[in-house]
């Protein structure tokens, strides 16, 4: 078996449009802590040494993560959209398929696209695959121009992966929709709302989630015949849930 972790590191970086961050207190540290409503000293603990421990501060869509419906919107198909810790387990493990979507254009990702590359690769979508598209797009993971130089998804292209049976869908760049900045001149340019985050409010209309930052993609040598495993972090009413993603080559 190979397991092959397709999850960014969450960290401090320019790529997070909140920042991360982490306080790390030592073991050193931790002996003082763990210590003084006991009146210890740090000499009393083995080696002069208590526990080490960090402290987190973190958006629900830092890193890798998988956006529940409620992320959309309030309601999904006429009701209470769920939540991340709703999410059923049974979508977040299943066969996997990756669409090489590596392209010179610089616009989302088409609904023809994918269906070429299926054709291409023989495979045909059924109810409970795992989609991820690659796009290359983790390559700049570390980048301001993380934020800026990606593709996106095309509601159509969307719709139709949904309508295969498909819950879960995952890209390796920043956002699932073109980048802010397209989105926004062409909201300027056509004043038409069906431009903004489209394939996020597709999400109102039909129930799946996505996975945003994915990495490493282009590590998993088939495009399908592999199991991925997405379970994200159960959290209380939120929208989002950190992921650790892997590709289990059996």
């Amino acid at each position: 078996m190979k397991i092959i972790d397709l999850s960014l590191t969450i960290e401090t970086s320019t790529s997070e449009p909140e920042p991360v961050e982490i306080e790390y207190i030592s073991h050193e540290q931790g002996a003082e802590i763990l210590g003084a409503d006991k009146n210890l000293k740090k000499e009393d603990f083995p080696d002069g040494m208590a526990l080490s421990h960090e402290r987190i501060k973190i958006t629900s869509h830092s890193g890798t993560h998988l956006d529940a419906p409620s992320h959309y919107g309030p309601l999904c198909e006429g009701a209470r959209a769920k939540t991340i810790e709703e999410v059923p387990l049974e979508w977040c493990y299943g066969d996997g398929l990756i669409i090489d979507a590596k392209s010179k254009s610089d616009g989302p990702v088409t609904k023809q696209e994918i269906v070429d590359y299926l054709y291409k690769v023989g495979y045909t979508i059924k109810p409970g695959d795992i989609v991820f598209i690659n796009t290359g797009a983790d390559k700049l993971w570390g980048t301001k121009e993380y934020f800026t130089d990606f593709r996106g998804v095309t509601k159509e292209a969307t719709n139709w992966i949904v309508k295969q049976g498909v819950k879960i869908i995952g890209i390796d760049s920043f956002g699932f929709d073109p980048p802010f900045h397209k989105m926004l001149d062409e909201f300027e340019r056509t004043n038409s709302t069906e431009v903004l985050w489209p394939a996020h409010v597709y999400g109102r209309q039909k129930e799946y989630c996505q996975i945003e930052r994915l990495c490493n993609l282009d590590k998993v040598p088939v495009p399908f015949g592999f199991k991925v495993s997405c379970f994200p972090i159960k959290v209380k009413n939120c929208g989002a849930g950190w992921a650790r993603v892997v590709a289990n080559m059996e």
